[in-house]
């Protein structure tokens, strides 16, 4: 796999950190989705004004915490594409400390187009209803009332 070729920064805020005084785990997501927008933004491919112009969900997150990221400490993350297929691809994430190069999470997502969703509800409303024995509604909308 090749090294990172985008990186973008990002800042610490203080709603960020736990009562350990590091980064809350919850939040280390929050980080790679601002590193993801900045990234597809940098692509050309997203403006930020519609996201269902992207039409990608995430489907699946994996984070490695290696080291605890801290309020004043200067960090980068790095994006990367892992996998791309026809209907779904991998992004992968690392955060490093700007000053040592020190790697102190990992990251991927899996992503998956949003016509896949539309599939999804097509199939599993007659399995629904025979599994559970009870109907389920819909709008005439693809997808849950």
């Amino acid at each position: 796999m090749s090294e990172y070729k985008f990186y973008t920064h990002v800042q610490i805020r203080y709603g960020d950190i736990d009562a350990q005084w590091h980064v809350n785990n919850a939040q280390t997501v929050t980080l790679i989705e601002t590193a993801r927008f900045n990234f597809v933004q940098s692509l050309g491919i997203f403006d930020g004004t519609s996201f269902t112009d992207l039409g990608w969900i995430v489907a699946d997150v994996h984070v490695s915490y290696l080291a605890p990221i801290f309020l004043t400490q200067k960090i980068r993350i790095g994006v990367r594409v892992a996998r791309l297929g026809n209907k779904s691809m991998t992004l992968e994430y690392q955060i490093e400390d700007e000053a040592t190069g020190e790697i102190l999470t990992k990251a991927e997502n899996l992503h998956e187009r949003r016509e896949l969703l539309s599939l999804f509800f097509e199939e599993v409303p007659t399995y629904e209803e025979i599994v559970n024995g009870t109907p389920i509604y819909y709008s005439g909308k693809k997808g849950p009332v």
